[in-house]
């Protein structure tokens, strides 16, 4: 049984940690330290996918409601990549967005992962060039209110 959740327990902000350690800081060999970039006590919207109660993909939000939203820290584990979790996250994203009126949604994706998002509607801008210890490609995309929701 797959669950998303909006984040609201420390549980589940535990479940966030667990995911982010296995795919990026063991999966993909990123400092702790630069992965774990949240100000302590900051405000923050994470979203957790639990398969059969285990954390499995997690994504956060940052807002900028006058602008756009941006989904950051898209992660699964990798032994449950290409599952499809991560189009059901970003969709789930996209739903809450979408209920805060914000139409503009930026990704800055890792490199690999360009195809996934342009295949979910994102449009990759490479000439906007973002300053990042690892290559990444800056993606948007515009949605509207009255689009159907995304439901897993």
């Amino acid at each position: 049984m797959t669950n998303i959740y909006r984040v609201d327990a420390v549980w589940q902000l535990a479940g966030v940690y667990e995911v982010r350690t296995k795919a990026f800081v063991e999966g993909q060999g990123i400092p702790r330290q630069s992965e774990f970039d949240e100000a302590y006590g900051g405000q923050y919207h994470y979203l957790l996918l639990e398969e059969n109660g285990q954390a499995v993909a997690t994504a956060r939000i940052n807002l900028n409601p006058a602008e756009y939203a941006k989904i950051e820290r898209v992660g699964v584990i990798p032994e449950h990549q290409h599952k499809g979790y991560g189009r059901i996250l970003i969709g789930a994203a996209e739903d809450w967005i979408r209920e805060l009126g914000i139409q503009r949604i930026v990704i800055t994706s890792q490199q690999q992962a360009v195809g996934f998002y342009e295949s979910l509607g994102y449009t990759a801008r490479p000439e906007i060039v973002i300053n990042s210890s690892i290559p990444v490609v800056h993606t948007e995309k515009i949605i509207h209110r009255s689009e159907e929701s995304y439901h897993a």
